[in-house]
């Protein structure tokens, strides 16, 4: 049998940010104003999006990911792409966050439910889920 015709998986993460000057996220604020400046403020009105932040065991931040874009109304998520990038940058923890156009505060049951299956997901993988930041234009 030979191996040439078998895929060559590899997990990689790359940084350019020492460990010693990453931020860290103490609360909620925090990690709120960290994600703000993330998002493309000439379509937080317009497009609903869904990221991720990626922190180690002291809550330094590994970096911010962009799981999905949607509509006006909505966006796709996928469960198996926050592991994957939490493996990739081998995160203790994560905060997950999405906008809302509309301006609405309150979470979805859409909202609700995905923030649960994240959670059991992450509790398998000894992935913390410390919050899901909703933002608003």
């Amino acid at each position: 049998m030979t191996t040439n015709f078998i895929a060559e998986v590899e997990l990689t993460y790359k940084t350019r940010v020492k460990a010693s000057e990453r931020p860290q996220i103490k609360d909620s604020r925090d990690a709120f104003e960290l994600l703000y400046l993330s998002w493309n403020l000439d379509s937080i009105e317009h497009i609903e999006e869904f990221k991720i932040m990626l922190l180690n065991r002291c809550n330094k931040v590994l970096g911010i990911a962009t799981i999905s874009k949607g509509g006006i109304s909505g966006t796709v998520i996928d469960v198996k792409l926050i592991l994957q990038y939490a493996i990739k940058a081998n995160a203790s923890a994560i905060i997950i966050s999405h906008n809302h156009p509309s301006g609405g505060k309150e979470p979805s049951e859409a909202d609700i439910h995905i923030t649960k299956r994240i959670m059991e997901a992450g509790n398998i993988m000894d992935l913390k889920l410390l919050d899901h930041i909703i933002l608003i234009p």
